[in-house]
């Protein structure tokens, strides 16, 4: 603990993640709780929340300052830290951090409002941590955060100049659930892994059709014993994630950076590379280096 020099919190919808920093940014201890934003209402419900899992390490050195990123500060979290619109950078985000109390700030999310308004919460400090992890990135790259919510963030001179979201993921486990299409599937949804099924929806996507009329083939295939029963979900996976490649990847001379679960990621760079792109380079949990950044931005530390 003499070494801490900052908290730093993930706090998401379902989750909040605690890291406690040391003096190079090194994190030296990790803590989780499942009271993410999406299951607490009120300030008073927030902060207990934030003592039940760190309020040891504030009171063993109440001069940390805590830094956190995520929906805790959307107007559904503890208090709504007003986007910065796009183009956008560390030194924006920081000179827009909402101070919640003498000790605990938030940093505000991103908004591109170009076309049609697209917002995240989380994913603009995972991006300022990759850009100080690899500070090549910067120039001129496509950082692509996979998940529930995908986000493909376009980055020029250091700055995210715009970005567009993806439900693929939330798709995903609505078909795969709620849908006619989970008929076919095994119920447990516990099937071996398919890469050659992943790869068959890949290709699917490329085809003419459209995806509404290439969801229902997730069925038909099944139907008709082209694909087996335990393959449908990873071709389901593959038809979403190849609809969500071809849509953003129009310009193959970008760097791709793949940000965040390894698992997930993996299967976006082999979707990628199946499409002829050169491999991304692939990133785990940047967050922390992202608030430790800001932090710096902001001289708490």
């Amino acid at each position: 603990m003499s070494e801490a020099r900052l908290i730093a919190l993930d706090w998401g919808s379902t989750r909040l993640r605690a890291f406690l920093l040391g003096a190079s940014g090194e994190v030296l201890a990790t803590r989780q709780s499942d009271d993410g934003a999406a299951t607490l209402k009120g300030a008073d419900v927030y902060a207990a929340a934030l003592n039940a899992l760190v309020g040891d390490w504030r009171a063993e050195q109440p001069q940390l300052k805590l830094l956190a990123c995520g929906m805790v500060g959307s107007q559904y979290g503890w208090k709504e830290a007003p986007y910065v619109r796009c183009p956008g950078d560390a030194a924006a985000l920081a000179a827009q951090a909402l101070a919640i109390d003498a000790s605990l700030s938030f940093i505000p999310g991103l908004v591109d409002d170009a076309a049609q308004p697209d917002v995240m919460r989380g994913e603009e400090t995972q991006i300022v941590g990759a850009l100080a992890l690899q500070p090549a990135l910067a120039e001129d790259a496509v950082l692509v955060l996979p998940g529930t919510h995908s986000k493909w963030a376009r980055v020029r001179g250091g700055k995210v100049t715009g970005f567009a979201t993806h439900m693929t993921g939330e798709l995903f486990a609505l078909l795969r659930q709620h849908s006619v299409l989970n008929r076919l599937m095994p119920a447990d949804g516990s099937s071996p892994a398919s890469p050659e099924a992943f790869l068959k929806g890949v290709d699917a996507a490329q085809e003419a059709g459209g995806l509404g009329h290439q969801l229902f083939a997730v069925r038909t295939l099944g139907l008709f014993k082209q694909l087996a029963a335990d393959q449908l979900p990873d071709y389901l996976s593959g038809l979403l994630i190849g609809h969500e490649i071809t849509s953003e990847l129009q310009d193959a001379s970008r760097r791709v950076a793949l940000i965040g679960d390894p698992a997930l990621c993996a299967r976006y760079a082999q979707a990628l590379q199946h499409l002829g792109q050169p491999a991304p380079l692939l990133l785990d949990n940047t967050a922390p280096a992202g608030l430790w950044a800001l932090a710096q931005t902001m001289k708490l530390i």
